[in-house]
Order: C-alpha cells, then structure tokens, then sequence
C-alpha cells in the first residue's frame, strides 16, 4: 500500500519530533500558545473490516488524537514541543 501525508485526512502532521514516548494525557504545545492533551494513540480495526482487507489494517497505529486545552493559531513550520 502507498500512501503519503494527508492520505488518512490527518488535521496536524509533525515532522522531527520523537512522539513514540507518549502516553495518553501527554500534552503537546504547538506555536506560541496552542496546547493539545492527547486522548488515544492508534486506532483499532473493526474485525470485519480486517478480514475484509486480506487481514492488513488500512488504519494508521501510531496517531494521536487530542483534544484542544487551549486554542491559538498555528501554521506550517511552527515550533512543536511535548510539555
């Protein structure tokens, strides 16, 4: 399968930042003052949707979800840190 950033309709994609060592509650601060809490890492598969695709998950393991603890603005190349 070949697929590349945005193929999975992601919000945020970041670039050169170990986020491998994060558990769900980790906070992210993007910018200046965007802070996000992560609530889930990954994504299960529905059992009948990996049966359905020759038993290959077709969802990304490693994303985050989060939820917005306080908004700003944010763009491309903006400084992310873990916090």
């Amino acid at each position: 399968m070949n697929v590349g950033p945005g193929d999975f309709a992601e919000n945020i994609l970041i670039d050169a930042l170990d986020l491998s060592s994060l558990i769900v509650g980790s906070k992210i601060k993007l910018a200046t003052n965007a802070i996000l809490e992560i609530t889930q890492i990954g994504k299960e598969d529905h059992p009948s949707i990996v049966s359905r695709t020759f038993g290959i998950s077709l969802l990304p393991s490693g994303g985050l979800f989060c939820k917005v603890i306080k908004g700003g603005k944010i763009r491309k190349g903006d400084s992310v840190e873990i916090i």
